[in-house]
């Protein structure tokens, strides 16, 4: 392992397939305890389904997915979010006819430590200030990058131990971005660790400490992100 320490999602073998197209083709990665680990490609790679099969939302046809050395493809999604893996998806899934704080406590609907629910609530919302000045409004009324903060929240108030995050930067102005990778920033620092599907890749290789990068479902690099960030195949593919 690298600075992570010890492994706490390790993913042998991965295959998924959408009937005979086969989208993810026997990667293997591994994300530590307290890292930040990013896997990066072009669009149509793989990177997402590969998100959706460590959450049990889609269905590897072979592979092992263990997380603290349980094989998670024994458990349905819920009990997946239960064990501490919560994904933050593509597209945010934000519901946009609640309010933000109806949102942000959907988050911790399996919880039943109130008190602490409450603590983490009033995290979050110092995290996102923006989220606090706008928490009895309707969610369909946020900007884009509101609906990404809240999105996040949502997830952090599930208490994970691994935050999954699909193309967070997506659609975003580069100013809103900035924002959401200092964020991600502070909750690592706090012992979070985070596993990142990203196609802004500079941003994605600048934040980890490992890669992998994925094309049409392989995974074709691999090792640390600065290292990667200078590799003369990676600046050809995505930084030239």
């Amino acid at each position: 392992m690298s600075d992570g320490g010890e492994a706490l999602l390790e993913v042998r073998g991965l295959e998924v397939a959408y009937g005979h197209v086969e989208a993810v083709q026997g990667i293997d990665l591994q994300v530590g305890r307290g890292e930040i680990c990013t896997l990066v490609g072009a669009n149509g790679a793989g990177k997402s389904t590969t998100l959706l099969a460590l959450s049990g939302l889609v269905s590897a046809r072979a592979g092992r997915i263990l997380f603290e050395g349980e094989d998670l493809r024994r458990l349905k999604p819920h009990q997946i979010v239960e064990r501490g893996l919560v994904q933050v998806p593509e597209g945010r899934a934000i519901l946009t006819t609640l309010t933000v704080r109806e949102n942000l406590e959907l988050g911790a609907y399996r919880r039943r430590d109130r008190a602490a629910v409450a603590s983490d609530l009033e995290r979050v919302l110092t995290l996102f200030p923006r989220l606090a000045e706008r928490l009895s409004g309707t969610a369909g009324n946020l900007s884009g990058g509101e609906q990404q903060m809240l999105a996040i929240g949502r997830a952090l108030l599930a208490r994970p131990r691994l935050l999954l995050l699909d193309e967070p930067s997506m659609g975003l102005a580069p100013i809103i971005v900035q924002d959401i990778f200092r964020i991600l920033r502070e909750i690592h620092r706090e012992g979070l660790a985070i596993f990142l599907v990203e196609q802004n890749v500079r941003q994605a290789l600048r934040l980890a400490q490992r890669g992998y990068v994925l094309e049409s479902g392989r995974l074709v690099l691999a090792g640390n992100a600065r290292g990667l960030l200078e590799d003369p195949k990676v600046v050809a593919a995505y930084l030239g």
